[in-house]
């Protein structure tokens, strides 16, 4: 039995958890590790849904020998000293929501941090709050918008590892918050700071990470959902319908994706005249690969060279106070039927409540 995960011991005060998540990171800006990473990633059917047999030989013998050193590239221009952009943020993330709620609710509660790709995993996060007791948990893709590819595949990933469970925790899972308040007011707040130190530009573009457009036709709203938050963040933001636009970034392949494409709309603006313009990526959680080197570096680039002066990118929300208090709020109404998020008696009258059902199941007979 070394090394065995107990389940169940009498005794015990059972917890609530948090399991953050996000899309993953490789684990250096190398060839090798990109290609572990891409690997991983593609391969997953919610992202890439051709027949496996064809996908498996453009994988392996295609895209896996020729873009892992590309992307490497790519990646060693964010790096920094503690590492990827998006893990070294989300532990941010998680550890912050963690402090604050566990200021905000009586009983016990664990966040853990875990990556739908790469490390920390999702099945090692979970692991971890099982270690810890949790019997209620809350699952929190830090994806505002769902999307299958994201979102679903986060779900997909926690029931496999559940599924191997004796003893599965109460769920909640949190399957996008695009139109939150909290999440909204938290956006607003961060243009009208880029603002206050210089005035917008002539045109704002929402970016977010595209998909292929087949996905849209087949049912997944991830679409509409992006558009909703443009429209509801430019109404808190008093912004004309000719002041601001969606649009989408990071395709790959050759079939379409999601239109207009951010790229190609900067080249078209700077033509146009538009000599400075603001980007956001609202359905980007943390900074990134996608937002630091894809809209900071390599888009303004093409904005500049098509003739544009100036293109600002405003941060992702990251471990802003308000973004994470947004985050706070939204975990603590998917526990609004459990105890933790209600006054309950002394953490000493809880341990001696749990002592006294330990000492009645071992007289009974039980082992732990």
């Amino acid at each position: 039995m070394r090394g065995r995960l107990v389940d169940f011991q009498h005794g015990s005060e059972p917890a609530a958890g948090v399991l953050v998540t996000n899309l993953g990171t490789p684990d250096a800006p190398t060839a090798a590790a990109l290609r572990r990473y891409l690997a991983e990633f593609l391969w997953d059917r919610r992202v890439v849904d051709l027949p496996r047999p064809l996908w498996w030989l453009v994988l392996h013998l295609g895209i896996l020998r020729l873009r892992p050193r590309r992307s490497a590239r790519a990646y060693a221009k964010v790096w920094t000293a503690e590492g990827s952009p998006l893990l070294v943020n989300s532990r941010r993330q998680a550890d912050e929501l963690r402090q604050r709620l566990q200021a905000r609710l009586p009983g016990p509660v664990r966040v853990a941090l875990g990556m739908r790709y790469g490390q920390p995993s999702i099945a090692q996060a979970l692991r971890a709050l099982r270690a810890e007791g949790v019997r209620r948990l809350v699952v929190l893709p830090l994806y505002p918008q769902y999307a299958a590819s994201t979102t679903a595949s986060t779900l997909d990933a926690v029931a496999a590892e559940l599924g191997r469970w004796p003893w599965v925790p109460e769920l909640r899972f949190v399957a996008g918050y695009h139109q939150d308040e909290g999440y909204l007011s938290a956006l607003a707040a961060s243009l009208r700071e880029a603002w206050q130190s210089e005035p917008p530009g002539q045109r704002l573009l929402l970016s977010f990470h595209g998909l292929p457009r087949r996905y849209l036709l087949q049912g997944d709203p991830y679409h509409c959902f992006c558009q909703a938050t443009g429209r509801l963040l430019a109404e808190r933001l008093g912004l004309p319908p000719e002041a601001w636009m969606v649009t989408f970034q990071s395709r790959f392949g050759r079939e379409e994706w999601l239109r207009p494409y951010t790229d190609e709309t900067l080249s078209r603006l700077a033509a146009e005249g538009v000599r400075r313009v603001d980007v956001i990526c609202p359905g980007f959680s943390a900074d990134c690969l996608e937002t630091l080197e894809e809209i900071a570096g390599e888009n303004r680039e093409r904005f500049l060279a098509a003739g544009g002066e100036r293109l600002r990118y405003i941060p992702a929300l990251n471990d802003r106070a308000d973004h994470l208090e947004a985050l706070a709020a939204l975990v603590q109404r998917q526990m609004q039927e459990w105890p933790e998020a209600h006054a309950e008696p002394s953490r000493l009258a809880r341990a001696e409540d749990a002592a006294q059902s330990r000492a009645r199941a071992l007289a009974l007979g039980a082992e732990r």
